[in-house]
């Protein structure tokens, strides 16, 4: 279940603090997943249903191959991936959040780092087997959907796979937020937009009246 939307004089104004606004968020969380308006405590349902459902066992066992956990927030679905063998590269432009999820998650084979999406590290450009993208698209406004899953497709390799969990919306305006549900033509923007091509995909249990995809997207070789 999404938590109450963030209070308006939290939410983002203009362009330019597009991401400036979630310091001060997880700051007030302090490592509560119940102060976020799209955190769970613990795995993600979306990626626990994943796991569940019998991926390929290449996607299971990392074996040392380097992942991405874009938006990682509290930490726990980038913990969970290390467990399986990614060498995983966790961030989230909030220091706030990078460190509740090193104190919550102390002995995790993870890298955590400060990071922008929209200003990340030329070097991680197509550098990532797999990137796990949990909420991070439908927690910035719809204005810059575009944008967004541009540069998180950027992060995955030739070869390489993009697992994208998303709360639908029916089409039409979009709802109060954030978070803002996304239709399934913005979530086709990971193949229109990102050049992925769509491959396995859940239905996940409702969240808030919403139903919750689950969807492989990879990249050509």
């Amino acid at each position: 279940m999404f938590n109450a939307a963030v209070p308006a004089d939290e939410q983002p104004r203009a362009p330019d603090s597009l991401t400036g606004w979630f310091e001060p968020l997880y700051a007030a969380a302090d490592g509560d997943p119940g102060h976020l308006p799209w955190a769970h405590d613990g795995l993600h349902p979306g990626v626990r249903r994943w796991l569940e459902s019998g991926p390929d066992d290449d996607l299971l066992h990392g074996a040392g191959r380097p992942a991405a956990a874009v938006g990682t927030g509290l930490g726990d679905d980038a913990a969970a991936l290390a467990q399986r063998g990614w060498d995983v590269t966790a961030f989230d432009v909030s220091p706030s959040a990078i460190a509740a999820a090193q104190e919550r998650h102390p002995g995790a084979a993870v890298r955590w780092q400060v990071a922008d999406l929209f200003a990340l590290p030329d070097r991680w450009r197509r550098a990532f087997a797999f990137v796990l993208e949990v909420f991070t698209v439908q927690s910035l406004p719809p204005d810059v959907r575009r944008r967004t899953v541009a540069a998180i497709a950027d992060l995955v390799a030739p070869g390489g796979t993009a697992l994208v969990v998303a709360a639908l919306r029916p089409p039409g305006p979009p709802t109060a937020g954030p978070p803002w549900p996304l239709t399934e033509d913005e979530l086709d923007l990971f193949r229109d937009e990102g050049g992925l091509t769509a491959g396995r995909r859940l239905q996940g249990a409702s969240m808030r009246g919403f139903a919750m995809a689950v969807v492989e997207y990879h990249r050509s070789r």
